[in-house]
């Protein structure tokens, strides 16, 4: 299925990886509606900075209620489903949150796309539901461990996606990404913390355990791997990781972030940043072997290359007041 001239729906358009997600199905001629969360100040969060904005359809509501869900999926040919609530932390405070949107959302989604006959669902989920690598690299096999409360609801949600295409036959693919970073990236995430703090001057990084490891993706590679799984139709009914097959650690992320600054500063661990010894992830390696043979898809960009542009882009002064790194963001 090429996407060209297809109406695609992408929820949580308004966050970090929908919104480039937005801007490259622009790009390649589909009509999109945006989904952003409904809030008062009637905020589209990054939509408002994309140069496409006036090519799409912005929506504003919440995949939380499921009448709404089927009222903007109707005419609808692929709904690239991304709204979550996603922040680790967040999790351990507010987990009843996390089942309401990650699961109840994915199914008033799945449950609304198979009422209006929408031709596939891509539907997001996380390398985080594989827990710390029993075995690496980590291919789609790899036993689901729910170590946190927010890796339990999409678990649950990976779950839900699936039922609808073994129940009903609702063309589901399960696009499973490894961790993304680039531009417009929360606070929440390590990288754009690391950025943020040396870019506005802080005299000590604080920073959490930097021991875990990560297949880390630039964000317009994990794009074009969703893009890939949706125009790919043998990957329907199948969970796909999308991935570098690469391994480093958060201490060398640090320090490759800080010879491409120029910085010297000193390091200190701050015990909020910390999870809890059984909930922390300490090994995640991406075996990207199914989706290279099913779309061919490869990553276009090495680590440096990657960090090089996020720096560019966090360190613009425009986009550098946009976060508050003087406190832990959750």
């Amino acid at each position: 299925m090429n996407i060209r001239d297809k109406t695609i729906l992408v929820t949580g358009a308004d966050g970090f990886i929908g919104s480039h997600l937005t801007e490259m199905l622009v790009a390649k001629g589909a009509q999109v509606k945006a989904l952003s969360q409904y809030n008062s100040f009637n905020s589209w969060g990054w939509l408002e900075d994309l140069d496409c904005l006036g090519e799409i359809e912005v929506l504003t509501g919440d995949v939380r209620d499921p009448h709404y869900c089927k009222h903007i999926s109707k005419n609808v040919d692929i709904v690239f489903h991304l709204a979550a609530l996603i922040a680790i932390p967040y999790s351990y405070v507010a987990p009843d949150s996390y089942v309401d949107t990650n699961i109840k959302g994915t199914l008033n989604i799945c449950q609304a796309a198979l009422e209006n006959g929408c031709a596939k669902v891509i539907h997001t989920s996380t390398s985080e539901v594989y827990g710390t690598a029993q075995y690496v690299p980590i291919d789609e096999k790899h036993p689901l461990q729910p170590q946190s409360p927010y890796s339990a609801t999409k678990i649950g949600a990976d779950c839900m996606a699936m039922s609808f295409y073994n129940a009903f036959e609702l063309p589901v693919v399960i696009a499973r990404p490894f961790n993304t970073y680039g531009p417009r990236q929360s606070a929440r995430a390590i990288i754009p913390t690391i950025i943020t703090q040396i870019a506005k001057g802080v005299s000590q990084l604080k920073l959490g355990d930097l021991s875990p490891t990560r297949d880390l993706n630039y964000v317009t590679d994990t794009c074009r791997g969703f893009i890939a799984l949706a125009e790919c139709d043998q990957c329907i009914g199948e969970t796909v990781n999308i991935g570098s097959n690469y391994e480093v650690t958060m201490g060398q992320v640090v320090d490759t972030i800080k010879e491409l600054m120029g910085s010297t500063i000193e390091i200190v661990t701050e015990e909020a940043r910390l999870r809890p010894s059984k909930s922390e992830v300490f090994r995640l390696w991406c075996d990207n072997t199914k989706i290279h043979n099913l779309t061919g898809f490869t990553p276009e960009h090495d680590l440096r290359q990657g960090l090089e542009k996020t720096i560019a882009w966090l360190a613009n002064p425009a986009n550098l007041g946009k976060y508050k790194a003087h406190i832990y963001n959750v």
